[in-house]
């Protein structure tokens, strides 16, 4: 695991890919509200996020792979995937 490039040190046991995901969204949610209740929009955290995610993306995938996952993005997010309040077909 990495933080922003550096190794993190931990006595933990490794968490499986699932955990790991799990224990990250809850890491970002709790960043989110917080910057939130400082006053950050919504809109401009989304964008910082993206464009954070994209770093590391290419950084640990390289650019073409990055960019054959950004290209998929299109058709999910007119699928719904992203869309919380919207009911599942």
């Amino acid at each position: 695991m990495r933080d922003l490039g550096r190794p993190v040190v931990s006595g933990k046991e490794p968490k499986s890919d699932s955990e790991q995901k799990r224990v990250a969204v809850g890491y970002l949610q709790e960043a989110w509200a917080e910057a939130r209740l400082d006053g950050v929009d919504g809109d401009c955290l989304a964008q910082a996020s993206l464009f954070t995610a994209f770093i590391e993306f290419v950084a640990t995938y390289g650019e073409d792979a990055a960019a054959t996952f950004a290209e998929g993005l299109g058709p999910r997010i007119r699928n719904g995937e992203f869309t919380l309040d919207k009911p599942r077909q």
